[in-house]
């Protein structure tokens, strides 16, 4: 990310950028890598951008969606929620979308946005693509919230802030 502003993007803010009147993101994609490396360089923009929206929304009773919607059993015992690019809700290491374990998670209510009160249920790969890199990345961004609205002072779709940075808080 470079422009007035500019912060840590999947890599450090770019210094050198005279005459930007706003920030901007500078993506480029390797063509000897898959459409899943594509969707996984988008997910870490997305994790980038949605982490600093949330820098001063506080943890404190699940007020701070974002650190929640992170969340993956390994870290939080039995309260997964959809996990993180690199972590899905059951994942024991990177990029483990694999796994067959079965957890107990609350993916499932995010699609339900802002009402979160879905009960959770027990999930493994299945639910997101079998270990397939594009499936799973597919069926977090679906998971993102995109629905109008407020919650805890943040709008309440984060689309966005991840496809334009400077509406950012």
């Amino acid at each position: 990310m470079g422009g007035p502003g500019a912060f840590w993007c999947n890599a450090p803010p770019l210094k050198e950028v005279r005459d930007a009147h706003r920030r901007f993101i500078v993506m480029a994609f390797n063509f000897e890598r898959g459409v899943g490396e594509m969707l996984e360089s988008y997910g870490h923009r997305a994790e980038s951008i949605m982490e600093y929206v949330f820098r001063y929304v506080p943890e404190f009773n699940d007020q701070n969606l974002w650190k929640r919607f992170t969340r993956y059993d390994r870290i939080a015992p039995g309260r997964a929620e959809v996990g993180s690019i690199h972590f899905a809700p059951n994942s024991e290491r990177d990029y483990d979308w694999g796994n067959r374990r079965k957890v107990l998670s609350h993916s499932q209510a995010w699609y339900d946005f802002p009402d979160l009160s879905a009960a959770p249920r027990m999930e493994n790969c299945s639910v997101w693509g079998d270990g397939d890199i594009r499936r799973h990345h597919l069926w977090w961004f679906r998971h993102l919230p995109h629905v109008g609205g407020q919650t805890y002072g943040v709008p309440n779709n984060w689309w966005e802030y991840i496809l334009d940075p400077n509406r950012t808080l």
